[in-house]
């Protein structure tokens, strides 16, 4: 393919959030696809490859939405539209910047919508399903938009009390006894869900409720004999959970609840001759009615870009002990087929 130059119309309003800070933005499209842009007056010219030309041109127009939209474009818009460009995918970021898509806002004023399509179905799968597994890497927001859902049911009164549990168990480090009440033993197990209510609802807000008992947060151990009806139940970190936590934890589930259920079953804290509860369980209510299952990956990170790429590697990462000893078979098989 030859080179092509290719025009857009940008009025100038547009140019500081589409370009970025100091350009930062049109600067990733140029490395990410080769190619060079003039801006003279209102007219953006790309030149480069055809290939190349044509996804940056994609890119800039579904910026240029955005920023028609009233919504200010982030880092993680702009990397997140070029992946879409470079992986063919149909659907644009501007599509997620909507009111369509808003579940709720934080205490400052800032907006809490899906940023990735995966995202999108895992949202969508809260809101058609009475339980929903919700699994990925770090980063991939299966919390925090947990949390957004729960915090909007609750305020629209859809349910009557907010449950937050998990397995209190230490992340490969043994901390032995904690000083203290039960609550200060528990606390630093369940910080995670704490910043993402006080983030959300204020602390003020959230600890008067607590006082009341619409909300609670608590250790999966203090789940067992209870039925929950009524509620927004998020269980966390449920790769830490074992197969008898997990039956006992969905079989709480009473009426007029919603459940969720978010883990990443790669990083377990379990004894390696424990089977994750979690594991088990998206076997067994595989194809259950009203029950869905989610599953994130790396394209779906919104943290700093470096996060998907060090999940990324994780993925594609195999010990040197697996790769030795696949390398062995190889050469064994070789030598059978040669004799």
């Amino acid at each position: 393919m030859g080179v092509i130059q290719k025009k857009i119309i940008i009025d100038d309003t547009y140019i500081q959030p589409v370009f970025g800070q100091f350009d930062k933005n049109i600067r990733k499209i140029e490395q990410a696809f080769s190619v060079t842009y003039i801006y003279r007056g209102d007219c953006l010219t790309l030149e480069g490859e055809e290939a190349g030309v044509n996804k940056a041109e994609r890119v800039l127009k579904d910026l240029l939405i955005v920023a028609k939209n009233g919504t200010e474009i982030s880092d993680q818009n702009v990397d997140y539209a070029i992946r879409l460009s470079q992986d063919g995918e149909k659907e644009n970021v501007s599509e997620l910047e909507t009111d369509n898509e808003l579940i709720c806002h934080t205490l400052s004023g800032r907006p809490i919508r899906p940023k990735t399509f995966g995202q999108k179905k895992y949202v969508e799968a809260i809101d058609n399903n009475m339980i929903t597994f919700g699994t990925g890497p770090a980063g991939t927001g299966k919390t925090y938009l947990a949390m957004a859902k729960a915090i909007t049911a609750f305020k629209k009164g859809d349910v009557e009390r907010i449950i937050l549990t998990r397995p209190a168990i230490e992340a490969g480090e043994k901390l032995g006894f904690l000083p203290g009440d039960l609550q200060s033993k528990i606390d630093p197990y369940l910080r995670p869900l704490y910043d993402a209510l006080y983030e959300i609802m204020g602390a003020e807000s959230f600890q008067k409720n607590m006082e009341k008992g619409l909300i609670e947060v608590a250790p999966l151990a203090y789940m067992r004999g209870r039925t929950l009806d009524n509620a927004f139940i998020i269980l966390d970190e449920a790769q830490n959970t074992t197969q008898s936590q997990m039956k006992m934890f969905l079989t709480r589930i009473g009426f007029g609840s919603k459940a969720i259920i978010t883990g990443d079953q790669s990083q377990k804290d379990l004894a390696s001759t424990v089977t994750s509860g979690l594991d088990t369980a998206l076997e067994v209510v595989k194809g259950i009615e009203g029950i869905a299952i989610c599953s994130l990956t790396s394209k779906d990170v919104v943290r700093h870009p470096l996060v998907q790429k060090i999940v990324e590697a994780y993925e594609n990462y195999k010990p040197k002990a697996e790769r030795g000893y696949r390398d062995n078979r190889k050469v064994h098989r070789s030598k059978d087929n040669n004799q």
